[in-house]
């Protein structure tokens, strides 16, 4: 979605999802809501090699994605 409108990307993405059901997509992307918005799996990459791989849920609720990629850090 790089160098994409916000409205670029809400096509990009209506058009993927309309698809994924017939095919086989593999998505590199950064753009995070896109990957959530499309993904049954997602595999996370860190200098080249995999952190974690996952359901959506399971990547959104793992604290060393969220604090690399989400910007989150845990409060407490």
């Amino acid at each position: 979605m790089a160098g994409m409108s916000v409205q670029e990307s809400a096509q990009v993405i209506a058009l993927l999802k309309s698809l994924k059901r017939r095919y086989t997509i593999l998505l590199v992307e950064h753009d995070m809501n896109a990957v959530f918005a499309l993904a049954d799996r997602i595999s996370v990459l860190v200098y080249g090699r995999i952190l974690v791989s996952g359901t959506p849920e399971e990547i959104r609720g793992n604290e060393e994605v969220r604090s690399i990629y989400l910007g989150e850090e845990e409060i407490g």
